[in-house]
């Protein structure tokens, strides 16, 4: 099982990013996948769910109404959509399949003027 995020980076507040989490070694669309954030000296967080068909998904209430997850299961691909972004975003997300040991590595998403 391989989980490989990308796409974060340094962004300005008020600004987007599209972080993406490509699955192998299983099969992802019998499974439901999730982002976690850690931020520095503390534990992860949840942050959204997407069941494996898509059809429903859940969200911490600090990203409720700015972030979407979505997948494409072709792809085997999860994405995490961060709309407006403020500083108290800054923090490592993880994809993590659900229910597993499995994680990604990481990808550092950075918001700052």
């Amino acid at each position: 099982v391989q989980l490989v995020e990308s796409g974060g980076g340094l962004v300005q507040p008020g600004g987007s990013l599209r972080l993406s989490c490509a699955a192998s070694g299983f099969t992802f669309s019998s499974y439901d996948m999730s982002w976690y954030r850690q931020f520095p000296g503390k534990g992860r967080e949840l942050v959204a769910v997407i069941i494996s068909s898509g059809d429903s998904t859940w969200y911490a209430d600090a990203v409720k109404g700015r972030f979407t997850i979505s997948r494409d299961n072709a792809k085997n691909t999860v994405y995490l959509q961060m709309n407006t972004l403020n500083a108290d975003d800054t923090a490592v997300y993880y994809c993590h399949r659900v229910g597993s040991a499995y994680w990604g590595q990481g990808t550092q998403v950075t918001v700052s003027s």
